[in-house]
Protein backbone atom coordinates (compact mmCIF):
# COMPACT_ATOMS: atom_id res chain seq x y z
CA UNK A 1 0.00 0.00 0.00
CA UNK A 2 1.02 3.92 -0.78
CA UNK A 3 2.42 5.19 2.68
CA UNK A 4 1.15 8.99 2.71
CA UNK A 5 2.55 11.50 5.35
CA UNK A 6 0.41 14.11 7.46
CA UNK A 7 2.08 16.89 8.54
CA UNK A 8 1.12 18.54 11.76
CA UNK A 9 2.75 21.60 13.34
CA UNK A 10 2.00 21.70 16.87
CA UNK A 11 2.99 24.65 19.22
CA UNK A 12 1.07 24.30 22.55
CA UNK A 13 -1.43 22.21 21.16
CA UNK A 14 -1.50 19.56 24.15
CA UNK A 15 -5.44 20.23 24.44
CA UNK A 16 -6.23 19.69 20.74
CA UNK A 17 -4.13 16.63 19.91
CA UNK A 18 -6.68 14.41 21.29
CA UNK A 19 -9.13 15.06 19.68
CA UNK A 20 -7.25 15.26 16.61
CA UNK A 21 -6.13 11.89 16.17
CA UNK A 22 -9.45 10.50 16.92
CA UNK A 23 -10.89 12.89 13.98
CA UNK A 24 -8.10 11.66 11.56
CA UNK A 25 -8.45 7.96 12.34
CA UNK A 26 -12.11 8.66 11.75
CA UNK A 27 -11.67 9.91 8.42
CA UNK A 28 -8.55 7.50 6.93
CA UNK A 29 -10.04 4.23 8.74
CA UNK A 30 -11.40 3.49 5.36
CA UNK A 31 -9.37 3.94 3.22
CA UNK A 32 -6.54 1.52 1.62
CA UNK A 33 -3.36 3.31 2.59
CA UNK A 34 -0.59 3.17 5.07
CA UNK A 35 -0.38 6.74 6.47
CA UNK A 36 2.12 8.25 9.05
CA UNK A 37 1.16 10.90 11.31
CA UNK A 38 4.63 13.13 11.86
CA UNK A 39 3.99 15.66 14.45
CA UNK A 40 6.90 18.79 14.44
CA UNK A 41 7.15 20.15 17.85
CA UNK A 42 7.61 23.67 17.39
CA UNK A 43 9.19 24.81 20.78
CA UNK A 44 5.99 23.96 22.35
CA UNK A 45 6.29 24.76 26.45
CA UNK A 46 3.11 22.77 27.84
CA UNK A 47 2.35 19.05 27.17
CA UNK A 48 2.60 18.68 23.66
CA UNK A 49 5.13 16.27 23.07
CA UNK A 50 3.99 13.70 25.89
CA UNK A 51 0.25 14.01 24.65
CA UNK A 52 1.65 12.39 21.05
CA UNK A 53 4.10 10.02 22.27
CA UNK A 54 0.74 8.63 24.47
CA UNK A 55 -0.99 8.43 21.11
CA UNK A 56 -2.11 5.05 20.24
CA UNK A 57 -0.28 3.49 17.60
CA UNK A 58 -2.16 0.92 14.45
CA UNK A 59 -1.22 -0.85 11.46
CA UNK A 60 -2.69 1.65 9.40
CA UNK A 61 -1.60 5.12 11.22
CA UNK A 62 2.41 5.15 12.72
CA UNK A 63 2.93 8.06 15.10
CA UNK A 64 6.26 9.52 14.86
CA UNK A 65 7.61 12.97 16.44
CA UNK A 66 9.71 16.06 14.79
CA UNK A 67 10.93 17.83 18.58
CA UNK A 68 12.86 21.03 17.45
CA UNK A 69 14.83 22.79 20.36
CA UNK A 70 12.78 25.79 20.30
CA UNK A 71 10.15 27.99 18.34
CA UNK A 72 11.04 28.02 14.39
CA UNK A 73 7.39 29.62 13.29
CA UNK A 74 5.18 27.55 11.42
CA UNK A 75 6.56 28.23 8.18
CA UNK A 76 9.85 26.50 9.42
CA UNK A 77 7.81 23.35 11.49
CA UNK A 78 6.16 22.72 8.15
CA UNK A 79 9.91 22.92 6.10
CA UNK A 80 10.98 20.46 9.16
CA UNK A 81 7.55 17.96 8.37
CA UNK A 82 8.54 18.03 4.89
CA UNK A 83 12.50 17.06 5.13
CA UNK A 84 11.49 14.32 7.28
CA UNK A 85 8.43 12.73 6.04
CA UNK A 86 8.61 9.27 4.15
CA UNK A 87 5.60 9.16 2.29
CA UNK A 88 4.65 9.15 -1.60
CA UNK A 89 2.66 12.45 -1.06
CA UNK A 90 2.20 14.39 2.38
CA UNK A 91 -0.71 16.43 4.22
CA UNK A 92 -0.47 19.56 5.68
CA UNK A 93 -2.72 20.18 8.46
CA UNK A 94 -3.11 22.23 11.66
CA UNK A 95 -3.50 20.90 14.92
CA UNK A 96 -6.21 23.30 15.88
CA UNK A 97 -9.17 21.82 14.04
CA UNK A 98 -9.77 24.69 11.92
CA UNK A 99 -8.37 22.69 9.03
CA UNK A 100 -11.22 19.78 9.02
CA UNK A 101 -9.55 16.60 8.50
CA UNK A 102 -12.78 15.27 7.09
CA UNK A 103 -11.70 16.46 3.74
CA UNK A 104 -8.48 14.53 3.51
CA UNK A 105 -9.93 11.74 1.43
CA UNK A 106 -10.77 14.31 -0.97
CA UNK A 107 -7.12 15.16 -1.07
CA UNK A 108 -5.68 11.95 -1.70
CA UNK A 109 -8.61 11.70 -3.86
CA UNK A 110 -7.53 14.48 -6.32
CA UNK A 111 -3.92 13.40 -5.92
CA UNK A 112 -4.86 9.99 -7.46
CA UNK A 113 -6.63 11.69 -10.81
CA UNK A 114 -3.15 13.21 -11.53
CA UNK A 115 -2.68 16.21 -9.16
CA UNK A 116 0.39 17.46 -7.72
CA UNK A 117 -0.21 19.79 -5.57
CA UNK A 118 -4.06 19.49 -3.89
CA UNK A 119 -4.81 22.83 -2.25
CA UNK A 120 -7.86 23.50 0.70
CA UNK A 121 -9.08 27.05 -0.46
CA UNK A 122 -10.82 28.61 3.04
CA UNK A 123 -14.04 30.05 2.16
CA UNK A 124 -15.63 32.84 4.06
CA UNK A 125 -16.52 32.25 7.20
CA UNK A 126 -17.22 34.98 9.89
CA UNK A 127 -16.85 32.63 13.03
CA UNK A 128 -12.74 32.25 11.57
CA UNK A 129 -11.91 35.53 12.43
CA UNK A 130 -12.53 38.59 13.51
CA UNK A 131 -13.36 41.66 10.82
CA UNK A 132 -9.81 43.18 10.99
CA UNK A 133 -8.55 39.90 10.18
CA UNK A 134 -10.36 39.24 7.32
CA UNK A 135 -9.92 42.49 5.83
CA UNK A 136 -6.24 42.22 6.30
CA UNK A 137 -6.38 39.01 4.17
CA UNK A 138 -8.12 40.84 1.56
CA UNK A 139 -5.32 43.16 1.29
CA UNK A 140 -2.11 41.11 1.28
CA UNK A 141 -3.60 38.46 -1.59
CA UNK A 142 -4.38 41.57 -3.49
CA UNK A 143 -1.45 43.10 -2.91
CA UNK A 144 1.04 40.45 -3.15
CA UNK A 145 -0.55 39.12 -5.91
CA UNK A 146 -0.06 42.94 -8.05
CA UNK A 147 3.33 42.42 -6.34
CA UNK A 148 4.55 39.20 -7.71
CA UNK A 149 5.02 37.13 -10.74
CA UNK A 150 3.46 34.21 -9.43
CA UNK A 151 -0.23 35.04 -8.36
CA UNK A 152 -1.72 32.90 -5.06
CA UNK A 153 -5.23 32.21 -5.37
CA UNK A 154 -7.43 34.03 -2.35
CA UNK A 155 -7.85 32.38 0.31
CA UNK A 156 -5.75 29.07 -0.17
CA UNK A 157 -4.23 27.79 2.91
CA UNK A 158 -1.28 25.34 3.93
CA UNK A 159 -3.98 22.97 4.45
CA UNK A 160 -2.82 21.02 0.75
CA UNK A 161 -1.37 17.71 -0.62
CA UNK A 162 1.91 17.36 -2.20
CA UNK A 163 3.00 14.68 -4.19
CA UNK A 164 6.81 13.35 -3.30
CA UNK A 165 7.80 14.70 -6.57
CA UNK A 166 6.97 18.04 -5.39
CA UNK A 167 8.49 17.56 -1.80
CA UNK A 168 11.66 16.82 -3.54
CA UNK A 169 12.10 20.22 -5.49
CA UNK A 170 11.10 21.91 -2.13
CA UNK A 171 13.86 20.77 -0.37
CA UNK A 172 16.12 22.04 -2.79
CA UNK A 173 15.03 26.13 -1.20
CA UNK A 174 17.47 27.95 0.97
CA UNK A 175 15.87 30.60 2.12
CA UNK A 176 14.57 31.58 5.82
CA UNK A 177 12.17 33.67 5.34
CA UNK A 178 9.51 31.88 3.69
CA UNK A 179 6.01 31.68 2.98
CA UNK A 180 5.58 27.73 2.33
CA UNK A 181 2.44 28.25 0.50
CA UNK A 182 4.04 30.33 -1.52
CA UNK A 183 7.16 28.19 -2.64
CA UNK A 184 5.02 25.79 -3.89
CA UNK A 185 3.24 27.64 -5.31
CA UNK A 186 6.53 29.05 -7.85
CA UNK A 187 7.28 25.51 -8.33
CA UNK A 188 4.07 25.14 -10.66
CA UNK A 189 2.71 21.29 -10.81
CA UNK A 190 -0.21 20.55 -11.60
CA UNK A 191 -2.53 22.06 -8.96
CA UNK A 192 -6.40 21.43 -7.82
CA UNK A 193 -8.44 22.87 -5.78
CA UNK A 194 -10.93 21.85 -2.89
CA UNK A 195 -13.41 24.49 -0.93
CA UNK A 196 -13.65 24.16 2.65
CA UNK A 197 -15.43 26.37 5.56
CA UNK A 198 -13.01 26.38 8.44
CA UNK A 199 -13.85 25.24 11.91
CA UNK A 200 -13.55 27.39 14.99
CA UNK A 201 -9.99 26.57 16.86
CA UNK A 202 -10.98 23.60 19.22
CA UNK A 203 -8.65 24.45 22.47
CA UNK A 204 -5.97 27.33 22.99
CA UNK A 205 -4.79 30.47 21.89
CA UNK A 206 -3.77 31.17 18.13
CA UNK A 207 0.18 31.60 17.58
CA UNK A 208 -0.11 33.94 15.14
CA UNK A 209 -1.07 37.20 16.85
CA UNK A 210 -1.07 40.50 14.92
CA UNK A 211 2.31 41.79 14.86
CA UNK A 212 3.19 38.04 13.98
CA UNK A 213 1.03 38.48 11.04
CA UNK A 214 2.26 41.64 9.72
CA UNK A 215 5.63 40.21 9.97
CA UNK A 216 4.62 37.47 8.07
CA UNK A 217 3.54 39.42 5.45
CA UNK A 218 6.28 42.00 5.05
CA UNK A 219 8.47 38.83 4.96
CA UNK A 220 6.08 37.59 1.90
CA UNK A 221 6.23 40.79 0.04
CA UNK A 222 9.96 41.01 0.09
CA UNK A 223 10.83 36.92 -0.41
CA UNK A 224 8.43 36.76 -3.50
CA UNK A 225 8.50 40.43 -5.43
CA UNK A 226 11.07 43.24 -5.91
CA UNK A 227 8.03 45.27 -6.99
CA UNK A 228 8.45 47.39 -3.36
CA UNK A 229 12.67 48.18 -4.58
CA UNK A 230 11.15 49.38 -8.31
CA UNK A 231 8.14 51.07 -6.80
CA UNK A 232 10.61 53.69 -5.04
CA UNK A 233 12.42 54.15 -7.98
CA UNK A 234 9.22 55.06 -9.91
CA UNK A 235 8.19 57.24 -7.00
CA UNK A 236 11.15 58.81 -7.41
CA UNK A 237 11.23 59.69 -10.25
CA UNK A 238 7.41 61.06 -10.59
CA UNK A 239 8.69 63.21 -7.47
CA UNK A 240 11.72 64.41 -9.59
CA UNK A 241 9.14 65.42 -12.95
CA UNK A 242 6.83 67.31 -10.83
CA UNK A 243 9.34 69.36 -8.35
CA UNK A 244 11.16 70.52 -11.93
CA UNK A 245 7.70 71.39 -13.45
CA UNK A 246 6.40 72.89 -10.35
CA UNK A 247 9.94 74.85 -10.09
CA UNK A 248 9.65 75.99 -13.07
CA UNK A 249 6.43 77.52 -13.13
CA UNK A 250 7.21 79.76 -9.77
CA UNK A 251 10.34 80.96 -11.97
CA UNK A 252 8.39 81.59 -14.77
CA UNK A 253 4.82 82.74 -12.77
CA UNK A 254 6.69 84.97 -9.89
CA UNK A 255 9.82 85.63 -11.56
CA UNK A 256 9.36 86.17 -15.35
CA UNK A 257 5.51 87.60 -15.62
CA UNK A 258 5.47 89.37 -12.03
CA UNK A 259 2.94 86.95 -10.28
CA UNK A 260 0.20 87.84 -12.40
CA UNK A 261 -2.02 85.66 -10.47
CA UNK A 262 -1.20 86.96 -7.13
CA UNK A 263 -0.05 83.67 -5.68
CA UNK A 264 2.45 85.16 -3.66
CA UNK A 265 4.82 82.44 -3.85
CA UNK A 266 7.71 82.64 -1.43
CA UNK A 267 11.16 81.55 -1.85
CA UNK A 268 11.65 80.14 1.47
CA UNK A 269 7.86 78.57 1.59
CA UNK A 270 8.48 76.52 -1.90
CA UNK A 271 11.99 75.40 -0.36
CA UNK A 272 10.62 73.97 3.03
CA UNK A 273 7.92 72.20 1.39
CA UNK A 274 9.81 70.69 -1.41
CA UNK A 275 12.57 69.84 1.21
CA UNK A 276 10.16 68.25 3.59
CA UNK A 277 8.24 66.16 0.94
CA UNK A 278 11.38 64.80 -0.17
CA UNK A 279 12.73 63.72 2.81
CA UNK A 280 9.96 61.87 3.68
CA UNK A 281 10.30 60.08 0.15
CA UNK A 282 13.93 59.08 0.86
CA UNK A 283 13.05 57.85 4.27
CA UNK A 284 10.36 55.58 2.94
CA UNK A 285 12.89 54.36 0.40
CA UNK A 286 15.61 53.49 2.63
CA UNK A 287 12.97 51.66 4.93
CA UNK A 288 12.35 49.44 1.68
CA UNK A 289 15.57 48.98 1.17
CA UNK A 290 16.55 48.20 4.72
CA UNK A 291 13.72 45.64 5.02
CA UNK A 292 15.84 43.93 1.51
CA UNK A 293 19.35 44.20 2.94
CA UNK A 294 17.92 42.52 6.32
CA UNK A 295 16.89 39.65 4.32
CA UNK A 296 20.10 39.50 2.59
CA UNK A 297 22.35 39.45 5.77
CA UNK A 298 19.87 36.33 6.72
CA UNK A 299 20.89 34.37 3.87
CA UNK A 300 24.10 35.26 3.91
CA UNK A 301 24.94 34.19 7.00
CA UNK A 302 23.37 30.67 6.11
CA UNK A 303 22.34 29.51 9.57
CA UNK A 304 20.42 26.04 9.71
CA UNK A 305 17.06 26.34 9.35
CA UNK A 306 16.10 24.72 12.43
CA UNK A 307 18.08 22.09 14.82
CA UNK A 308 16.15 19.17 16.02
CA UNK A 309 16.14 18.30 19.52
CA UNK A 310 14.85 15.10 19.18
CA UNK A 311 13.05 12.67 17.15
CA UNK A 312 11.09 9.52 17.63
Amino acid sequence: MKLISIIIPCYNEAGNIPLLYSEIQKALEPLSYKFELLFVDDGSSDNTVKTVGALSKSDQITVKIVSLSRNFGKEIALTAGLDNCGGEAAIMIDADLQYPPSYLPAFIEKWEQGSDVVIGQRQENKHYAPLYKRLGSKLFYKLLNAMSDVPIERGATDFRLVDRSVIDEFKRFTERRRLTRGLIDWLGFERSYIQFVPNQRSDGQTGYPLMRLVGLAMSSFTSNSLFPLRLTSYIGSIITLLSGLLGAFVIIEGGILGDPWNLNFTGTACLGILTIFLIGIVMVALGLIALYIATIHTEVINRPLYAVRRKR
